[in-house]
């Protein structure tokens, strides 16, 4: 490992409004960041791995990711409820976010206000970029996806859940390969998309199930799109195949809520956080438990992983 840059950057806040950067491998916390003026809802980190970004309420934090400077670059202020998702262009240009407040905002990382503002009819609780880099897709607290053209500044007609009315989508994700979309919900369902021509604007639902008995409240794609993770108020993380969307295996060790995880670069490990205070790293070969972090001293809500290599290959 460089002695100037980090090879694997791993990040969680928590409800005790701190955020914490630990050693992959040795579960050992390097760097602490008081987050004051609320609790943190969501974490991402740049491309560049230069900025971490923190969805707090109502603001957004951009700090130095491997610098010690524990006060913010810029603080990005425009919202008025809980900032849910932030996400970052993948040239790190500008920055997206979805809120409680029902807006989609774009920030330029170098420039003070927002640039463009997409409002809806209700909460947006989840919001992500296609990799084509001109599509956001967003889950809403009505059960909506909106899918904005941001091109042409125009907001698609909403996609309506077949299975239920209504019912909060809680967590939205695009694979890498921009041909699958999955959105969870508050009542545990799963739905899968086509995303015809890689055109976010068609999607067709080619997949529902019953992923959750309880609350789904999160899911993600690995990087190389053969898994797809939910995790839920069930206290269990479930790895699904994309062949079929079966049950590959379920993740127990959580003794609370999971409300967030992220893959490695590789595919090969999970990190998740949890109400339970701590985040987990799971070998997905086995389903079982690695390494546990443990120093926050109330529920995780977030985590974000940057690894350019295996996270293995560290220790």
């Amino acid at each position: 490992m460089s002695k100037s840059r980090q090879t694997v950057i791993l990040v969680t806040a928590s409800h005790d409004c701190s955020i914490r950067f630990w050693q992959a491998h040795t579960a050992k916390c390097e760097r602490g960041i008081k987050h004051a003026v609320s609790q943190v809802n969501r974490l991402s980190i740049s491309p560049d791995r230069k900025y971490l970004a923190a969805a707090g309420n109502p603001m957004l934090n951009l700090y130095e990711a491997q610098v010690n400077k524990n006060t913010p670059v810029t603080t990005y202020v425009g919202h008025t409820n809980n900032v849910t998702s932030v996400g970052f262009q993948k040239d790190c240009s500008w920055i997206y976010t979805g809120s409680e407040d029902t807006t989609v905002k774009i920030w330029d990382l170098y420039a003070e206000g927002c640039q463009r503002e997409y409002k809806f009819t209700s909460p947006v609780n989840s919001v992500v970029l296609h990799p084509n880099q001109a599509d956001l897709i967003c889950g809403c607290d009505d059960g909506t996806l909106q899918i904005i053209d941001l091109p042409s500044h125009k907001v698609h007609s909403p996609v309506k859940l077949p299975i239920e009315d209504e019912t909060p989508i809680r967590s939205v994700s695009v694979s890498s390969n921009g041909s699958l979309v999955a959105a969870v919900t508050s009542q545990g369902y799963a739905y899968i998309f086509d995303v015809i021509c890689r055109d976010s604007a068609n999607l067709k639902l080619i997949k529902s199930f019953k992923a959750h008995d309880t609350y789904a409240l999160h899911c993600c794609f690995s990087p190389d799109t053969k898994w797809l993770a939910t995790c839920s108020a069930d206290h269990t993380v479930k790895i699904w195949n994309t062949d079929e969307f079966e049950l590959d295996k379920t993740l127990l060790g959580h003794e609370e809520w999971v409300f967030d995880c992220c893959f490695s670069s590789d595919s090969l490990y999970l990190i998740t956080a949890s109400a339970d205070r701590s985040a987990r790293l799971w070998d997905l070969a086995g389903g079982k438990i690695i390494n546990k972090y443990s120093g926050h001293n109330r529920a995780l809500t977030a985590v974000a992983l940057s690894d350019v290599s295996s996270i293995e290959t560290e220790a």
